[in-house]
């Protein structure tokens, strides 16, 4: 079936979880829509792929706060209009020294957003989790009921398949070398043109293009997104035999995170039995084009956290098994969401930079390009934290007055 030279109301460029919602959004608005995608749907090669991803309502910025409780809603209606489940809940805890700024800031913005949450120390740690996790004395832990584990591959093959259904247009293999501006006062538009020759018109173009964001946009534009390529390893560690029921999804166990040096997160055993996921929140800068694929990150003081956090329950010898993925890196580890300017101007909206904690958004992403590319706005949500011109105002983005999260850096030789 040809499709060069056929006209769309919007053309998405990339796959991965973002685009594959917005388009999902766009077709479902009655938008004739086209989703491009350079690899195979549902490669492994980028940040959409995988097992689990947590969510969780826990931020130390308040604006994530609202977008995470719509994400959630959301997912749950694209599970009802599929008939299958992505989204398995679970409580949230995070833990972390008493005086760590980022953890006392997501205590606070619980308090601000009206968040249901209990502050614990170590001995009341121990015993609403039934000595499964530990904290020492100096450290707190935090419970919020909005947790849980998202399914990364079955989410998106969930929205591209919604999107098919709502009279979309999907196409893999087919790598995007540029976007125009059609010089027509009359027409208007874009063309979208493909390494192969193939072009596109759309009213409106999205590009979500992970971890080849800042190329594609620099060969469009020209501009320069700070946005790095970071290579991570996702750890998962054997529970101890007779103890695997007690850290499944579907009971009390949560999806967590642990604050301060090392970062790290995990979510309840699902995607493997008796395999526990507990990762660094950290790894290796890359070209997404010439990646290392390894050796990952070196474990020492993840092995010495889970020795010290689950009561030995846990094997803490090394990982049972270890999975790559890609983090998008902007400077301040906020979201790139905004029109792309210049000689595009509102044609042309760009989403990424997504650093390793946006998949749980991905619903309301998605809504939000919709929105913005059929009205101008978005509504309901405050999009001024992810400007591209912060970075013009300092290079650093937005300033925040707490420890990095995520840490990176070049691979060793």
């Amino acid at each position: 079936m040809e499709f060069s030279g056929e006209n769309f109301d919007v053309i998405v460029v990339g796959a991965g979880i973002m685009g594959s919602s917005a388009a999902y959004q766009l077709a479902k608005r009655g938008q004739k829509t086209l989703l491009l995608e350079q690899f195979d749907f549902l490669h492994h090669r980028g940040s959409s792929h995988g097992e689990s991803r947590t969510i969780r309502a826990t931020y130390p910025e308040d604006y994530y706060h609202p977008m995470v409780l719509e994400s959630s809603l959301l997912w749950e209606q694209a599970q009802s209009e599929i008939g299958y489940k992505v989204y398995f809940k679970a409580h949230q805890f995070d833990m972390g020294p008493s005086e760590n700024k980022s953890l006392r800031s997501v205590i606070a913005s619980c308090r601000k957003n009206s968040v249901p949450h209990q502050v614990l120390d170590c001995r009341q740690v121990l015993q609403k989790y039934s000595g499964r996790i530990e904290i020492p004395e100096n450290w707190v832990g935090v419970t919020t009921e909005l947790g849980g584990v998202i399914k990364p591959t079955k989410a998106v093959s969930m929205f591209q398949t919604l999107a098919i259904k709502n009279g979309a247009v999907l196409r893999d293999n087919t790598e995007v070398k540029t976007v125009l501006k059609v010089k027509d006062d009359v027409r208007g538009g874009v063309t979208v043109v493909t390494s192969s020759g193939e072009e596109f018109w759309g009213k409106k173009c999205v590009v979500t293009a992970g971890a080849w964001v800042g190329k594609l946009v620099k060969k469009i534009s020209g501009l320069e997104l700070p946005i790095q390529a970071v290579e991570t390893s996702v750890c998962y560690w054997r529970i101890k035999e007779g103890d695997e029921a007690d850290y499944a999804v579907g009971g009390d166990f949560p999806s967590f995170a642990s604050y301060g040096d090392p970062h790290v997160y995990g979510t309840p055993s699902l995607e493997y039995p008796g395999l526990i996921k507990i990762a660094l929140h950290r790894g290796y800068l890359c070209d997404p084009d010439r990646r290392p694929w390894g050796p990952g990150p070196l474990l020492d003081s993840l092995k010495e956290l889970i020795q010290g956090r689950f009561a030995g329950r846990v094997d803490s010898s090394g990982p049972a098994a270890t999975q790559l993925c890609m983090y998008s890196m902007t400077p301040d580890k906020d979201f790139v969401i905004d029109f792309l300017g210049g000689e595009l101007g509102e044609d042309v909206v760009v989403a990424g930079g997504f650093s390793g904690h946006g998949f749980k958004m991905a619903p309301v992403v998605g809504r939000i390009l919709a929105d913005l590319v059929l009205s101008g706005e978005a509504q309901g949500v405050e999009l001024r934290h992810f400007r591209i011109a912060r970075f013009k105002e300092n290079p650093k983005g937005n300033v925040k007055d707490y420890e990095e999260q995520v840490s990176f850096s070049v691979p060793p030789q």
